[in-house]
């Protein structure tokens, strides 16, 4: 054993031994009287101490040998219980003790010594003092001997005194303290020498514990009978206790279990008393609290009347708890389970508050303990059917919390508040922020106030311990009163200590988890297996099962709270919980936390779609805490908050303002700075953050600048925006933390940058949405945000740009002007950016990257809106002038972004494209590769497709002419460049089995781009507007002229099918389906030409343009063209196109096609050098054509491009093979199918058209038919070898058509000749020397030819026949030429009379030459003038022109005297036996003439037309009727009847009143009668029956005088005095003249040739005559005398028998 040094030094011994003996010695003196056997004991004890020093070195030890003699004078000593003896003794004892030298038995005994001393009553202190002495000093006092020392201080501790009771009171907690002190020190001896003793099980002897050693004994029966004690159970080893309170008892357990919990836990024994003794009793204890409930009483089963929860023993039960749980937990987890649901319950609101109060205190607690929240969360909330402590604990306080606000606290029962039973609906709207209350002074206290609630805030403990204010209150007995507020901030302290610890508690774990981890992968590579998953597990547990009712409280304490430390406080656990379960990885509670703080923020009521989703399945859980029902509390409006911002509410619909608290912006700041400080963990509630803070930064005003960042907007923007002072200078500061916020995107990893992005694409898209169909400014929030994140994580832009730009591109498309201008400024923000940004590795070298930065570029045009575009070729303009050199392989979407515009979208935008094209055209052809050269022939041409704006269009046209120089400059190096490229791409194509997919493909690549500017060229020849069309049209006329030489012959064959003939189909195609409305103006002023006024019109130009260009190419590059294999068949469609446009509906066109025709007609065979270029200049090729193309003959090569075009051609082994010299290549197929198109034209364009005569139809114009015909000539040159009767025929068909063609009256004046002069159009000029051309070929020609003598008779009749009868032009109703008026537009016919004239002229002139062939004897030619002279002789009068007849009759007698000799040699032949009737008709028709004479002819006019009438009876009289014999007789019978109805009368057989004012031919009758009665009573006349025609004329003739005169006779005498009509009176003149003529000639005949009969009726004339004497009229008077004179050569004296003239 050990002994002190200070009481083992010699001096202290020395010192020792002196004491004893002067305390002996005093003993003795005070004893000497009273109680001498004490003093004797006293004396012998001095000698006994000096005896013991003397013999022993070891003093101290051999004093306590002898201890119990030592001691017994002094145990006598108090045996005499004086006081003062007593004292002495007591004291002398003590020094012994503390020397350690006494004895096991002398410890005996003292004690017994002192208990007799305590049962008198004696020195009670001192007797206290020296047990605490004799306990603490050594370990000798055991067993019955330490239980009666303890009894001893429990027996005092029940004096009357109060002072002894106290000091007993501690002495018995010290001597506790001291037993299981020692019992701790007796294990630390002996640990490592002994092994544990076996378990002890279920031990029935309490009384001895055999495998505890003694100090171990010792403790366990104190232990043991404390809870006896109690449970006011007797004790079994405390023997001698009379008198025990509870409260001690359970103060002195708790202070054991606090102070030696190893003891419990390392010896089963002890945890058997635990488990056995001191949980039932603590739950036997607290029934009285657990059944009572305020205001009902229940007697509890105790000895110790307890009748209602007694705050002493509760209390101190629940210190006990507390320490059961803290140190045991292991030991009792289900015992605990019990504790701590008892716990929960007492927090119950029907609990008094002072139970409450000490239960919210247990609580705190508990709850600065997270590894025991830890412990119970493993072992019941984790486990199957257990109680879920942890969670019921969580929600306790949070229940407890509300039942505050919404019970009746005492000291508060007037507020208003809400029954327990009242649903509180869930959280709608938000919690409104912190200030200083309505004023600032009158609430400086903290508190919280809901509902008209306040409850003042105090500070309770030290964060993070929990100091308890009642669970100390160990002195009192009555329930103390608890002040208003106390309950809540200990219950508002636990939470906040609740969460804190297991925030921390985990954060440390995890830290040091993912260290281990970290460190693990350091070491080895290789992944080991991950730690077990338990403690996530655990983690994950706890935090589920707190985080309801966690999120409950703290809700409505930040609703409630109205001191900023509070709110700050209460939003700072929000944070970390957020925070841990983003951690986690808990998704439900860690947004619902988020969403919490969000609602916070925001004004009260706001409504926020994307947080109530994500809380209505919380706020509407109703948790049930033991059959309590607590639920969500929602946030109250009526907060006296300070309002620091009005501001508008960024919704659908407009609501009017919104408030913001300065609690508001406390929370946004607190979601700043969860967002800046955990956005790793935010994951998917990104979505709430951001979408608060857009609504948040919405009602701030903050609007987004240059880059994204938000700055306070100006005041006009939002006129309902007001801020306080505070608030204005928060703004910055918020607006900064913003910027901030997405600048630390830059160190969240790629998830979590993801979710961000992810997050503020979603609001984009709400705010898209919201920003739909109506025009209020939409929330930039996003899109801004979405652009910072963007420019703050360039580095890694490749993992985010997909959907960024995939987001930001449909912004672009919205139809809100703001929201969509602001989707284009951050894409192209982030484009430029990117683009300019330096990468790692470089752009250059990274082509991928840099067709991803591009490709949103692209994507944007199709965007329709033109502000979207507009940016976006901005953009483009700016990366050109920036990044333009270094483009590279991105340079084909650069092109195709301008190239991408269309007709829509306006010339602002198209004009910025232009720019941008003529940037490149100027400045970076160079710099591009060749195989984007292609592309930018495109674009250029797409501009100048676009009809927006004209200039840009021809502007365009020029560039594609400065690009083709620039091909023709750099010919080689793009030549070379292409060939690469195409030999990589046919690899490429080879290796994939495909065919090379490129436009032109045979053709070289350099050809190729040739013809892309060639094709491009040509679909700008066919665009809608003319000047486009026509300049488009020069230029690639031009170029083909200028460069053309540059390609490779096999490309001709491309240029001529794909290009030109291309070409040529669209005008055709176009031309003829162009509108022909009137087009009113070109824009503008612009007046427009007259000729140019429809759409038809100036695609006619076009048409005339492109089909000269071709016509012109295939002239000059002829040679080149005739070696391709296919030339003919080109030829053939060109004469395709010429036959299509020369029938065109159009005159320009059609004369046009047939310039061409001549043109190609004239220079059909291949320039030799030999050549002149006169026979260019003479088809009017524009000068500069003239140079290239005497330069660039064959022999010639191109001054400019000599080198170039030859070295291509070497490159390609292409020799340009003319025809072998002296070679001509074979034409005639060529001319024939030139004849064939100018047949099919002429065909077509005069065949009369075939509608009605209401359809409008298209006639031909003169020019173009002249032209048509005048063509003619030269193409006979060429094909009148094989030119046949046929071809005769077709040739006939066209003339006739063609003439017959009228002309429109607006244009007469110009073409017709005025009415009176006889001249001919040029066109019936072209005719006739058409045919003339034949004749003449004919008349030199061979034998076979001559046999087309009569089609050419026939075909120059048919135009003779037009004097009289003008061609019909199908139906159509023409109008003669003087009635037609000029402004209508009607049809003029021609005058066809000079022309049917010289047409008459020709054949009669031919006639001479020809009337003997055997063809024209054959063909009965003579027969055909006849019958064609016929018509307009028969006509006479009714011919349009008076000279027709006349012409017609000389030219008929002209022929005549020609032809009738022939006839009647060839009598026999009968080839001319038809032709006399046509004679006779002819001669008849025109003798007798059914029109009559113009009313103003005159009469010498008259008399000369009677004397043409008297040249043809007198060419009967000498040409016909003397060779009658050859004459067919019933010809001659013919001309007989003529003559007898000449010489009757040539007008009407009966005379009406009509026919009024009749001029007598009498010469004509005169000689008609002559030549009849010269041939009737001629001698000649060779049958009976030709005498018989005469005889029957002269009878018919004298019949009709009778009558005649008979009435005239009549109507004289009815008159009277009034005159006869002329008519008559000039009939009656007549017959009497005839009738004088008739006597003339009987008197000249031979009287043999006179019939009988015809005297008898002259005879009978007599008496009539004589009638008529008596007429008035001097006119008749004068013929009746003329009459009756004769009748005297016949007067002869009657012969017998002679009847009255009726025999």
């Amino acid at each position: 054993m050990s002994v002190k040094m200070s009481t083992s030094s010699p001096e202290a011994v020395k010192k020792l031994l002196e004491n004893m003996q002067a305390d002996l010695r005093s003993l003795s003196m005070e004893c000497k009287k009273k109680f001498p056997p004490v003093k004797e004991a006293a004396e012998s004890g001095i000698v006994k101490i000096k005896t013991i020093a003397a013999r022993n070195t070891d003093i101290l030890a051999a004093l306590k040998e002898n201890s119990s003699e030592v001691v017994q004078p002094f145990l006598m000593g108090c045996g005499t219980k004086e006081p003062k003896i007593t004292q002495l003794c007591l004291a002398a004892i003590q020094r012994l003790m503390s020397h350690e030298v006494v004895s096991e038995a002398a410890a005996g005994n003292i004690i017994n010594m002192l208990w007799q001393l305590m049962e008198n009553g004696l020195e009670e202190l001192k007797l206290l003092q020296t047990v605490l002495v004799l306990l603490t000093t050594n370990t000798i006092v055991h067993d019955e001997v330490l239980s009666k020392a303890i009894v001893l201080c429990f027996r005092l501790h029940f004096t009357k005194d109060n002072i002894t009771n106290n000091t007993a009171a501690a002495t018995v907690r010290q001597v506790v303290t001291v037993v299981f002190e020692r019992m701790v020190a007796e294990d630390d001896k002996f640990k490592g020498l002994m092994d544990e003793p076996p378990a002890v099980q279920g031990n029935s002897n309490r009384r001895s514990v055999s495998t505890l050693r003694p100090s171990a004994k010792d403790a366990y029966m104190l232990f043991q009978d404390l809870c006896q004690l109690v449970n006011a159970d007797a004790p079994y080893w405390l023997v001698g206790m009379t008198e025990m309170t509870r409260t001690f008892g359970l103060e002195l357990l708790e202070s054991v279990l606090n102070d030696f919990p190893e003891v419990f836990l390392q010896h089963q024994e002890f945890s058997f008393l635990l488990k056995e003794r001191v949980c039932p009793l603590v739950i036997k204890l607290f029934s009285p609290n657990i059944k009572f409930r305020q205001g009902s009483c229940s007697s509890a089963a105790s000895p110790v009347p307890v009748e209602k929860p007694y705050f002493p023993i509760c209390m101190r039960l629940l210190r006990v708890v507390s320490v059961l749980i803290k140190h045991f937990y292991s030991l009792l987890v289900t015992e605990c389970e019990i504790f701590l649901s008892l716990l929960v319950k007492f927090l119950d609101g029907e609990k008094p508050q002072w139970l409450r109060a000490v239960a919210v205190e247990s609580v705190h607690r508990l709850c600065v303990q997270p590894h025991l929240l830890r412990s119970f969360c493993q072992s019941y909330d984790m486990k199957q059917h257990s109680t879920k402590v942890f969670r019921d604990i969580v929600n306790a306080l949070g229940s407890f919390i509300q039942s505050l606000f919404i019970l009746p606290s005492t000291g508060n029962t007037s507020s208003t508040s809400t029954p327990p039973g009242a649903s509180v609906s869930g959280s709608q709207g938000s919690a409104q922020g912190p200030g200083a209350g309505a004023g600032a002074g009158l609430n400086a206290q903290a508190a919280f106030e809901y509902r008209g609630m306040w409850i003042p805030l105090m500070t309770v403990s030290v964060q993070g311990s929990a100091k308890a204010t009642y669970l100390e209150m160990l002195d009192k007995v009555e329930p103390p009163s608890i002040p208003e507020g106390y309950a809540m901030s200990v219950a508002f302290s636990a939470l906040l200590d609740l969460v804190r610890g297991i925030t921390t508690m985990i954060e440390r774990e995890l830290a040091k988890q993912e260290q281990e981890e970290a460190m693990r992968e350091e070491a080895e590579p290789v992944s080991s297996p991950p730690q077990e998953p338990m403690a996530h597990e655990v983690w994950e547990e706890m935090v589920n099962a707190c985080w309801c009712g966690l999120l409950a409280a703290l809700s409505l304490l930040l609703d409630a709270s109205t001191d900023e430390a509070a709110t700050e406080n209460i939003l700072k656990a929000e944070l970390c919980v957020a925070s841990l379960c983003g951690r986690l990885g808990l998704v439900t509670p860690r947004d619902a936390f988020i969403t919490a703080i969000c609602k916070a923020s925001l004004p009260p009521h706001y409504a926020l779609t994307i947080l109530s989703s994500n809380t209505t399945n919380l706020a509407n859980k109703v948790y049930s805490i033991q059959g309590q029902s607590v639920q969500m509390v929602s946030p109250s409006s009526e907060s006296h908050q300070q309002v620091v911002a009005v501001g508008q509410p960024l919704t659908a619909q407009p609501q009017g303002t919104v408030v913001l608290t300065a609690k508001n912006i406390q929370c946004m700041r607190t979601l700043l700075n969860l967002a800046h400080c955990h956005g790793a963990y935010l994951g998917t509630s990104w979505q709430l953050v951001l979408a608060t803070l857009q609504h948040l930064v919405w009602i701030l005003g903050l609007k987004p600048a240059v880059g994204g960042v938000l700055k306070p907007g100006r005041a006009v923007e939002g006129p309902s925006t007001v801020l306080t002072t505070a608030v204005m200078t928060d703004l910055p500061v918020i607006s900064n933390i913003l910027s901030r916020l997405f600048e630390s995107s830059q160190y969240l990893d790629d998830v979590s940058l993801h979710h961000l992005i992810n997050a503020l694409c979603s609001l984009s898209m709400e705010a898209m949405e919201m920003a739909y169909g109506n025009n209020k400014e939409p929330s930039l929030f996003a899109v801004a945000k979405l652009l910072e994140t963007g420019l703050v994580n360039m580095d890694r832009i490749e993992i985010l740009w997909r959907p960024l730009t995939a987001h930001l591109l449909e912004v672009c498309q919205h139809p809100n002007t703001r929201m969509r201008e602001w989707g284009a400024e951050a894409i192209t923000s982030l484009i430029k950016a990117g683009l300019s940004y330096k990468h790692e590795p470089p752009l250059s070298q990274n082509q991928r990257l840099q067709l991803l930065l591009l490709n949103p570029l692209k994507e944007l045009s199709n965007v329709l809106h033109a502000d979207i575009r507009q940016k976006q070729l901005e953009c483009v303009l700016q990366i050109l002038q920036n990044q333009g050199d270094s483009l590279g392989p991105g340079w084909p979407l650069v092109l195709g972004v301008i190239g991408a515009i269309r007709n829509d979208q306006g010339e602002s935008l198209i004009r910025t494209a232009f720019q941008c094209l003529q940037l490149v055209v100027t400045d970076f052809l160079p710099t591009m590769p060749c195989m984007c050269l292609q592309v930018v022939v495109d674009v250029a041409g797409s501009f100048g497709l676009q009809n927006q704006e004209l200039n840009i269009s021809l502007t365009s046209i020029g560039l594609l002419w400065n690009i083709s120089d620039y091909f023709f400059q750099r010919g080689e190096a793009i030549t070379e460049e292409l060939e690469k490229e195409e030999a990589f791409l046919l690899k490429q194509a080879q290796d994939k089995g495909e065919p090379l997919n490129r436009p032109f493909h045979p053709a070289p690549p350099f050809d190729c781009l040739w013809l892309c500017l060639y094709s491009k060229l040509g679909e700008l020849c066919v665009d809608p507007r003319p000047a486009v069309r026509k300049s488009a049209g020069q230029t690639m006329f031009s170029t083909i002229a200028a460069h053309g030489t540059l390609l490779q012959p096999p490309t001709w064959n491309i240029v001529v099918w794909k290009v030109l003939f291309h070409l040529l189909n669209c005008v055709r195609k176009s031309s003829t389906t162009a509108d022909k409305e009137k087009i009113e103006s070109g824009g503008g002023n612009i007046l427009i030409h007259h000729s140019r006024d429809t759409a038809e019109k100036q695609w006619a130009e076009t048409w005339v343009l492109t089909l000269a260009g071709v016509a012109r190419i295939f002239n000059t590059r002829r040679y080149l063209l005739q070696q391709l294999g296919d030339f003919f068949k080109a030829w053939e469609v060109l004469l395709d196109h010429i036959q299509s446009a020369a029938l065109s509906k159009n005159n320009e066109v059609s004369l046009a096609a047939l310039k061409s025709f001549q043109e190609i007609l004239q220079l059909v065979t291949p320039i030799k050098d030999t050549d002149k270029p006169d026979a260019l200049a003479a088809m009017d090729v524009p000068s500069v054509l003239m140079e290239s193309l005497q330069g660039s003959g064959p022999g010639r090569p191109l001054i400019r491009s000599d080198s170039l075009a030859e070295r291509l051609a070497q490159r390609y082994g292409v020799q340009p093979s003319l025809p072998p010299p002296g070679e001509e290549i074979d034409d005639s197929a060529l001319w024939w199918s030139a004849w064939n198109t100018w047949y099919r034209v002429g065909t077509e364009c005069t065949r009369p058209p075939s509608g009605g005569p209401d359809k409008l139809v298209f006639v031909p114009s003169q020019p173009f038919l002249t032209a048509l015909i005048q063509i003619f000539p030269a193409l006979y040159q060429h094909i009148a070898g094989g030119f046949s009767m046929e071809d005769l025929k077709k040739l006939g068909v066209i003339l006739y058509g063609a003439v017959s063609v009228p002309i429109s009256s607006d244009s007469s004046p110009f073409i017709l000749p005025s009415y009176t002069e006889a001249v001919l159009t040029s066109l019936q000029e072209a005719v006739l020397t058409a045919l003339d051309v034949l004749q003449k070929a004919i008349c030199v020609g061979s034998e076979n030819l001559q046999v087309m003598y009569p089609a050419i008779f026939e075909q120059l009749l048919l135009f003779v026949e037009f004097s009289c009868k003008p061609p019909q032009y199908g139906k159509m109703e023409t109008k003669h030429v003087a009635n037609a008026k000029y402004n209508q537009a009607e049809w003029v016919a021609l005058n066809y009379v000079p022309f049917a004239e010289r047409s008459l002229e020709v054949l009669v002139d031919l006639y001479h030459k020809t009337a003997c062939h055997k063809a024209v004897i054959t063909e009965k030619v003579l027969q055909n003038i006849i019958k064609t002279v016929r018509i307009p002789l028969g006509l006479k009068y009714a011919c349009p022109a008076e000279s027709t007849w006349k012409l017609a009759v000389s030219s008929l007698l002209k022929v005549l005297s020609i032809g009738l000799p022939v006839a009647r040699q060839q009598a026999s032949s009968g080839k001319f036996d038809t032709m006399w009737p046509e004679l006779a008709n002819a001669f008849e028709d025109f003798l007798f003439t059914k029109s009559t004479p113009p009313d103003n002819l005159s009469i010498q006019e008259f008399q000369r037309n009677e004397a043409v009438d008297v040249e043809v009876v007198q060419l009967i009289s000498t040409e016909i009727l003397p060779f009658a014999n050859f004459i067919p007789k019933e010809f001659v019978g013919r001309i007989m009847s003529m003559l007898n109805r000449g010489s009757i009368h040539s007008q009407s057989s009966s005379f009406t009143e009509a026919e009024m004012d009749i001029r007598m031919r009498e010469e004509f009758s005169k000689v008609c009668f002559e030549t009849l009665l010269q041939f009737s009573f001629s001698n000649k006349v060779s049958t009976p029956q030709e005498g018989y025609i005469s005889r029957m004329a002269l009878s018919v003739l004298l019949q009709r005088a009778q009558d005649v005169l008979r009435r005239f006779v009549e109507d004289e005498r009815l008159s009277g005095r009034c005159p006869l009509p002329r008519q008559q009176v000039t009939e009656i003149i007549f017959v009497l003249k005839a009738i004088s003529t008739l006597m003339d000639s009987l008197k000249k005949t031979q009287p043999e040739n006179v019939d009988g009969n015809v005297w008898a009726q002259v005879i009978a004339l007599y008496p009539t005559l004589v009638e008529c004497i008596t007429c008035s009229s001097p006119e008749v008077s004068s013929a009746l005398r003329d009459a009756l004179g004769p009748f005297k050569d016949f007067m002869q004296p009657p012969v017998s028998k002679v009847q009255n003239g009726e025999s």
